[in-house]
């Protein structure tokens, strides 16, 4: 029994002549500054830059950012043009520049209208990534969003198998948009190589304007009055399709497939006006942008490419999700 206990007392002896050493080391290295893991400095600033700065669309965007700075020991700043103006968010970009952040994370609402400016970031040693909206010329380090072809191939297929694969179908869109473009493509293409019997009618600029696009789904729905569905690319204008349905009373004649989950998108998957939604990694967007400005910032990674010859992007999809009737509540903000 003797023996047995003073193993025991051994054995504590040995734990706690550990756990002082496991702590005076820890102690030593806060004391010391020594970071634990990959660690930036707080002053080192990463800035978010947008277009319609405000709208709920960025809000989780803006928090994967956040989260993303909170990670690393970092700040991050939020800007933005105030309307939908490609001149006022070059404006805003320039006035970014100048403030020479460590990196800018940049939506681009044109493919090409920001190009000279963030060629201006990148000479005056700024990284820039695009998210979201993708600007695919401009020498931006990468492209971090939505596949956004391959999510116009999904609205495509889910538009299709509402209809039975037969009959008229519309698209309201905004047409000088990088994203959106790519979206009308993957459905136009998908449409018309694969579903010979479903023919589309129209394609209009809703403007990202949810009252533009309740007038001229109003306008389609009087024209083709036969019209069976309507993929609406972005939120605002997928809203006001769902209304312009409701006014005519076609709600249940005409599918809609629209694009994000702002809450009024949500409200009106939930009482089956627009029939489905299509759902992005928006907070994906803005961590994984974050931590790819952070490491080239530190030269942590290098680009794949030269950004000045480079005519492809790096880029990283953040994936899509199909949000209807059956897992919207899931969508809603907690």
């Amino acid at each position: 029994m003797k023996r047995l206990l003073l193993v025991y007392s051994l054995l504590i002896i040995a734990f706690l002549v550990y756990l002082m050493n496991y702590q005076s080391r820890e102690s030593i290295a806060s004391l010391d500054g020594t970071p634990k893991g990959l660690q930036g400095e707080m002053d080192e600033k990463y800035v978010m830059v947008t277009f319609q700065a405000g709208i709920d669309y960025w809000k989780n965007i803006l928090k994967g950012f956040e989260d993303g700075a909170q990670a690393l020991n970092v700040s991050v700043e939020y800007q933005g043009a105030a309307q939908y103006d490609v001149n006022e968010q070059i404006t805003v970009l320039e006035q970014v520049i100048a403030r020479k952040p460590s990196g800018i994370a940049l939506s681009a609402i044109h493919p090409d209208a920001l190009d000279v400016t963030i060629y201006k970031a990148i000479e005056a040693g700024i990284p820039v990534v695009l998210f979201d909206s993708d600007a695919p010329k401009s020498n931006a380090y990468s492209y971090i969003g939505t596949n956004n072809y391959n999510a116009g191939v999904t609205a495509a297929h889910e538009i299709a198998d509402m209809i039975n694969h037969s009959g008229k179908v519309a698209v309201i869109t905004i047409p000088n948009q990088q994203n959106q473009i790519d979206r009308l493509n993957g459905f136009q293409e998908t449409i018309e190589k694969q579903f010979p019997n479903i023919e589309l009618v129209a394609i209009k600029d809703g403007e990202g304007n949810q009252l533009v696009a309740r007038q001229v789904a109003s306008d389609i729905l009087t024209e083709h009055p036969d019209l069976k569905g309507i993929f609406a690319t972005e939120a605002n204008g997928g809203v006001g399709v769902g209304e312009a349905t409701l006014q005519l009373k076609k709600g249940n004649q005409v599918k809609i497939v629209s694009f994000d989950t702002d809450k009024q998108t949500l409200d009106m998957v939930k009482d089956g006006t627009i029939t489905a939604t299509i759902a992005q990694g928006t907070w994906d967007m803005g961590y994984w942008s974050l931590n790819y400005l952070f490491h080239l910032q530190h030269d942590l990674i290098k680009p794949q490419m030269d950004p000045y010859t480079s005519e492809i992007l790096p880029k990283m999809d953040t994936g899509i999700a199909v949000v209807t009737k059956r897992n919207v509540d899931k969508y809603y903000a907690k």
